[in-house]
This record gives structure tokens, sequence and C-alpha cells, in this order.
């Protein structure tokens, strides 16, 4: 956001000092910013890799990063670099809170297909808690379209059906904007999304209107930070390789 506040003034600037001169009679050094620099990461080098400056929260080999939703240790099944549902445990969720997050994430629904709909490899990520994208086997069965994998469950429809076959991995990459609030509780931005499913764009800024219900309608309740949550739905989905940047 500095940035762009920075920016903005140095355009303003320019064409306040600039009034009436001829374009090429300005200073390029107008518009300069020097004094604000990136920060220098080490990006991944194959895709799917956690740059420098990402908070693992798997690496696949234990559930350290997480606890179930009353602070316990996480009872999800671990194996082979990857971790699966239990059914003798509930939802999971990172010990770490996040706000504005850049997040990877790598599911698998079961190769065995076993029921249709909703029924069929669901589960779900939920950003800050609250807000749900789905997780689930639509390769080629229907469900409502904004319950179908990659929508925010029950709100914002994906643009395609991405979706790989039973039993391979997937990928989520997810640009996230948590929602902003003033004091006594009223929006002052929604929550916005982007995300990329196996490489393709299936939602592109979608604006969330409030926390996933399963019946009626969202209403938005002020938060701060808050976990990335994962969902026991029954179904043995399997993730891997997770890891989130701060923004």
């Amino acid at each position: 956001m500095r940035y762009n506040i920075v920016f903005a003034f140095c355009i303003v600037s320019a064409g306040a000092l600039a009034q009436g001169a001829p374009r090429e009679s300005l200073d390029p050094k107008v518009t300069e910013v020097w004094d604000l620099k990136p920060k220098k990461i080490t990006a991944g080098v194959n895709y799917g890799e956690a740059p420098s400056d990402a908070v693992i929260i798997f690496d696949g080999k234990d559930l350290s990063k997480f606890t179930d939703l009353n602070g316990a240790d996480a009872k999800w099944d671990v194996k082979d670099g990857a971790f699966t549902v239990s059914k003798a445990s509930g939802d999971i969720k990172t010990k770490q809170t996040f706000g504005d997050m850049q997040l990877h994430i790598e599911w698998r629904t079961p190769t065995e297909i076993v029921g249709e709909g909703q029924g069929r490899g669901n589960s779900g990520i939920f950003l800050q808690e609250r807000y749900e994208l789905q997780v689930l086997d639509s390769y080629e069965s229907p469900t409502y379209s904004n319950g179908q994998a990659s929508s925010i469950y029950k709100q914002g429809i994906p643009l395609v059906n991405a979706c790989r076959k039973p039993g391979e991995w997937q990928t989520y990459d997810v640009v996230y904007t948590a929602p902003r609030f003033t004091e006594n509780g009223r929006v002052i931005t929604q929550g916005a999304v982007t995300v990329f499913h196996n490489g393709v764009v299936t939602l592109n800024n979608y604006q969330i209107i409030g926390p996933t219900e399963y019946k009626g309608f969202p209403v938005y309740q002020p938060h701060g930070k808050a976990s990335l949550k994962l969902q026991n739905h029954g179904n043995p989905v399997s993730y891997r390789n997770i890891w989130i940047r701060e923004l």
C-alpha cells in the first residue's frame, strides 16, 4: 500500500510542477522512487517450491504446525509426505494466525470413488477459519456450481472446472486479501480472493460476501487475524506441501 501512495504522490507532484510544460522538458527523476526497496527473497526453483520468506505449514513430516479446534494435537494421518483426513478426528487449524496471504496447498481426493456430488472427496480450506475454498472431486461428478471444487462455498462460482481425475494431486495457489472493519464493526472492504487451480485462474479477485454458511445468507462479523482451517467432511482427502507468505 505504501508503494502506491508514494507513487501517487510523485505523479501528483510532477503534474503540479509541469502544468503547461511540454512532456519533453520534464525531468524523469521526478517520478523515480529509490528509497523504498522491495525486500530481496529467493524464489523457489520448481513450481510449488516455497520461497525463502514463506511460512512452512506442512513439510511432509508432521502436523506440529496444526492443532484440533480445541487446541490439542492434530490427529490426522501422516504418511509418505502427506496427511489424510482421519474419521476419528475433527477439523484442524494452524497454530499461527494470518491476515492477507499468498497460500500454496496441494490436495488429493480418494482414488476409490464413493458417493456423488457433495459426498465425493469433500473437504474444505477455510481462510481465516471463515471463508471456505471448496475441495471436492468435481472431475465428473455434478453438484451445484457454487459448491464445486475451487468455489468459495455457496458464493463464488469458478470460471472453469480445472479438476484432475480422482487420486491425482491438485494445487491451489491463492492470493487472499482479508476484509477490513471499522472500530464499531462495520465493513470497510470485503475480503477478496484470486485462485489458481492447477495453474488456471478459477476465481479472479472475487469479492467474498461474508463467512461460509451452509444455510441462509452470509453476514460479516468483525475479526482480526485467524488460522487456516482444514475441514473433516468424513472423506479421506489428503494434503501436502502447504506454505503461506504473509502479505
